[in-house]
């Protein structure tokens, strides 16, 4: 489906009315969606020429614009931004047709296009203002953004964790003019800045050998979890409670650490030590999350996991409530605080996921069937491909 030219020239225009650099995105945002019924999707994945470059391509983008934004400076200068003060990230935004793509295919070609396992930079280009991230600008860009994530940390595709943030989108500020299509207006320099920048032969060995796939995610999993034909499903999660029903079921510590971000005592809760086999669900949703086959002991006093039973189920988000960066672990569905997840756990994917036992109930093998979650069973058959004693 093609844009009609009489749609695509307001929304030039309406871009282009701002100016450079001197209006926030939230204004110019609305104006568009009103006008022409574009959205805007905000990443950030290095060099913008690079970003630009690479989503100008999309069939559905109709305009790509570099820019800063995730910092405290206004309107901040290139110069600025390349000091790493700023706060400010080098990014992108994408204004485009969702009749014609959908913010979830540009969620892959943004995965496709970065090095996710890169905490300090992009490549060639270091230093925090070229890290990775995802900006949603409301919920319908927040979920699939984490669910994306987790799916991707799941696939085993890097053998790092995978780092990129999902912020919150606040404003954004186009970048020079000399900046925008640097890969149409200064195509030499362009190309041999991206050939010596070492991205393409990342990219390369990671996708280009046909081996390793997006890994697919279900964008739209909390939707589905009120449609009628989730009925069928062997384990529906209801709808999310209100606060006063959770106060009546849940106890208080349960609702203090699930609602208000809590934490339990170290080795004074109730899963911490346990040994038994079963997997754990939220207390608040009843959606599976851990199996204790990715349990071990941690040492903290926590239940610790190597990694989540079904990925979709457990999102991540940035914590600074200790004013320094962790990440903060909740259920997809439940929205239920868990814990936080740390780089720091045992082969073989290097994450400790830090758990609340408050957060947490606790199904045993043997109840598996009768709870709904028969479907869990296979986890604990014995493996056959180890040769007996």
């Amino acid at each position: 489906m093609k844009i009609g030219i009489s749609r695509l020239v307001l929304l030039l225009m309406v871009i282009g009315s701002h100016g450079i650099g001197a209006m926030g995105q939230n204004t110019r945002m609305d104006s568009m969606e009103k006008n022409t019924g574009m959205r805007v999707a905000t990443f950030a994945g290095g060099c913008f020429w690079c970003t630009e470059a690479d989503f100008e391509k999309v069939p559905g983008v109709v305009k790509v614009i570099s820019g800063y934004t995730g910092g405290q400076t206004v309107a901040p200068s290139y110069k600025e931004v390349c000091s790493g003060k700023t706060g400010h990230i080098e990014a992108i935004q994408v204004y485009y047709d969702p009749s014609n793509v959908s913010y979830e295919k540009l969620l892959e070609i943004f995965w496709g296009h970065v090095d996710p396992t890169d905490a300090f930079g992009q490549f060639a280009d270091r230093g925090p203002q070229y890290r990775s991230a995802i900006f949603y600008h409301d919920e319908e860009q927040k979920r699939p953004a984490e669910q994306s994530k987790a799916a991707l940390a799941a696939s085993g595709i890097f053998d790092k964790p995978i780092v990129t943030e999902i912020r919150e989108f606040s404003t954004f500020y186009n970048a020079e003019d000399y900046h925008q299509d640097y890969h149409k207006t200064c195509s030499l320099q362009y190309k041999l800045y991206r050939s010596g920048s070492g991205r393409d032969d990342f990219l390369k060995r990671i996708w280009g050998d046909g081996k390793a796939q997006m890994p697919k995610f279900e964008a739209d999993s909390v939707k589905k979890s009120d449609a009628s034909d989730d009925r069928d499903s062997p384990n529906p999660a209801p709808a999310k409670p209100d606060k006063e029903t959770l106060k009546k079921t849940l106890s208080s510590l349960q609702y203090q650490v699930t609602q208000q971000c809590g934490t339990e005592p170290a080795f004074m809760n109730e899963f911490w030590n346990n040994k038994r086999e079963g997997i754990y669900v939220d207390v608040v949703s009843g959606e599976p999350l851990f199996s204790s086959r990715d349990k071990f002991d941690s040492g903290t006093g926590w239940p610790s996991f190597t990694k989540p039973l079904e990925s979709g189920n457990v999102v991540e988000r940035e914590d600074w409530s200790l004013l320094s960066k962790r990440s903060e672990v909740r259920s997809a569905r439940g929205d239920s605080h868990l814990g936080h997840v740390f780089n720091d756990g045992p082969r073989p994917t290097g994450l400790r996921y830090c758990i609340n036992s408050a957060s947490l109930r606790f199904i045993p093998k043997e109840d598996l069937e009768k709870e709904g979650y028969g479907e869990y069973l296979k986890l604990f058959e014995p493996d056959r491909t180890k040769p007996r004693p």
